[in-house]
């Protein structure tokens, strides 16, 4: 790496510098926006995720939808609960193994989960604004290596 291109590590840490503070304040406005968004729905940051694993997934249990969603087991059992209250999902028995229940969404959970799509296209076109499509590009690419630094560090 030539001294140009090298990382700056040895000039200290810097918060106002810090990519990772940078990225947490873009995820929390991001959020933000999607919050808003998924309002009228009557959905959470945290409700229309699962809702979206099992658009894609008809069914899941709640472990695997935990792990789709990085969230633990029990809380995502409390989520379900509050979106079968709101009868977006239900729980239905395997008929393979008694023991395992899988998680649904109801006619009306899959009414909504049909527009999430379109309101998470909005909100990241809405980041994106300004961007050109080889702008867009070169970001992807940019935290593509910033993705597979972090999976290296988490191997090493």
């Amino acid at each position: 790496m030539s001294e140009s291109t090298a990382p700056a590590a040895t000039a200290g840490y810097a918060p106002e510098r810090s990519v990772g503070l940078q990225m947490r304040r873009i995820v929390t406005q991001l959020a933000a926006a999607i919050d808003r968004r998924m309002e009228p729905l009557g959905l959470t940051d945290a409700q229309w995720k699962p809702l979206l694993v099992l658009r894609h997934h008809e069914t899941a249990t709640v472990s695997e939808l935990a792990r789709c969603c990085a969230m633990d087991t029990g809380g995502l059992t409390r989520l379900v609960d509050r979106l079968q209250a709101k009868g977006l999902c239900r729980r239905q028995r395997s008929e393979a193994d008694r023991r395992v229940v899988h998680v649904a969404l109801t006619r009306e959970g899959a009414d909504v989960a049909d527009r999430l799509p379109a309101v998470l296209a909005t909100v990241q076109d809405e980041f994106l604004a300004g961007f050109s499509s080889a702008e867009e590009a070169r970001l992807r690419a940019l935290l593509d290596r910033l993705q597979a630094n972090a999976a290296a560090l988490d191997r090493s």
